[in-house]
């Protein structure tokens, strides 16, 4: 424990010795270079202030959403700053290994000031898009509409209006009325059905209860149906007793009730038009290891014929390749959530990118395999980070034909 302690701490002090270089380029004023490190030392205290008190069993996550807007504002940017300077000192160091006759002195003051400038200046916009995500972005929800031709899909439901929305995860907003926009944007879509994919909270099922009028307000022709995601679980929080954990789940399920939602856990609903219908299963979680594998498919699609149009909610993605495709069942279109785009990346047209998709395969629009679709919802709302930099989150509109 004190040898990594002293790890850590040899590593915040290179990374703090090197951004000070770049600093002092800067300026030669002794008050602001003062402080510079008045700043810097409150702030670590702050930083190790916030980590100390962290319980697994707080259900206010301001603190939690604290300590990762410090981390990414304060810590990570400074990190371009270091790269810059520690190319330049490599630079320097072989330019006196082979340099005999010219001397760096003449043109290192200039050299060292423009790359420190550029490396602040890089810090400085990464830690500006951080702030952008978390006082705006989280709240700058797009629709995505998605034409979708499904094999065996009945007459009566060609043009069937399927809306999609997934890990809300409530307890990271503290105001529910800032969500409103959202609602609306959903409302907009007139949509036939609602469907949502998992993580309506982080832990407790008390999260949702300020939300509870906020989403009785989303409309739809045939319902709204839900199921769990690997949050709303409470696995990852510390509970007074095993009962008051049991109770969460059922608490949930009642909350979601008054909101109009439908729990489906295992089990499949039937949507019928002029006698035609359309399947839709939920499963519980079922995600790759560590991850709960709660979700049965086989008992959720119990009775449902082969050749019947059918989609399936499924929180997380990996229980696509894994079981999904090569099921029996035979289910067309896959709905999941989960990954949230990492909350952070890029997502052009012709360019998506983000350092979700080193762990997840699939992690955010459509996917085909085997004549089967999987879509990866950007997610709804937010979790440890307050924000989002690069990955809006997502309201998916589905057009069946």
């Amino acid at each position: 424990m004190q040898r990594n302690f002293l790890i850590i701490a040899g590593i915040i002090f290179l990374l703090e010795f090197y951004v000070y270089q770049a600093f002092k380029t800067l300026t030669s004023n002794t008050y602001l270079r003062i402080a510079f490190w008045v700043i810097t030392l409150a702030v670590y205290g702050y930083f190790v202030f916030e980590l100390l008190n962290l319980r697994r069993s707080d259900r206010d996550h301001h603190r939690i959403q604290i300590v990762a807007s410090i981390f990414l504002i304060f810590f990570i940017p400074k990190i371009f700053i270091v790269f810059f300077l520690f190319l330049e000192d490599i630079s320097r160091f072989f330019r006196y290994l082979f340099t005999f006759f010219a001397t760096p002195e003449s043109y290192f003051p200039e050299r060292r000031q423009f790359i420190s400038v550029a490396g602040l200046g890089l810090a400085a916009v990464f830690s500006a898009l951080i702030v952008d995500g978390i006082v705006f972005g989280k709240y700058r929800h797009r629709i995505r509409k998605v034409k979708l031709k499904l094999s065996g899909l009945p007459d009566s439901f060609k043009g069937y209006k399927v809306l999609q929305i997934s890990d809300v995860h409530s307890g990271s907003f503290f105001h529910p009325e800032k969500l409103q926009k959202a609602i609306d944007l959903i409302n907009e879509q007139d949509a036939n059905l609602v469907l949502f994919t998992g993580d309506m909270v982080n832990n407790f099922a008390s999260e949702f209860q300020p939300f509870v009028p906020l989403f009785s307000t989303i409309k739809s022709k045939d319902g709204k149906l839900s199921i769990l995601g690997n949050h709303d679980y409470g696995d990852y929080a510390e509970w007074n007793s095993k009962e008051e954990k049991a109770r969460n789940i059922p608490d949930l399920i009642q909350l979601q009730k008054k909101a109009g939602f439908e729990m489906l856990r295992n089990e499949h609903r039937i949507i019928e038009k002029n006698g035609e219908k359309l399947y839709i299963l939920g499963v519980e979680n079922w995600g790759e290891k560590p991850f709960p594998q709660y979700g049965d498919l086989d008992k959720a699609s119990a009775g449902v014929p082969a050749d019947a149009a059918k989609i399936l909610m499924s929180h997380d993605p990996t229980h696509f390749d894994q079981i999904v495709k090569n099921h029996p069942s035979n289910v067309q279109l896959t709905l999941s959530g989960h990954t949230h785009g990492m909350q952070f990346g890029i997502d052009l047209k012709n360019v998506r990118w983000s350092p979700v998709q080193y762990r997840y395969k699939k992690w955010a629009d459509l996917y085909e395999s085997q004549g089967k679709y999987l879509y990866v919802n950007r997610g709804f709302g937010v979790i440890g980070f307050p924000g989002r930099v690069g990955i809006e989150p997502e309201i998916t509109v589905f057009e069946l034909s």
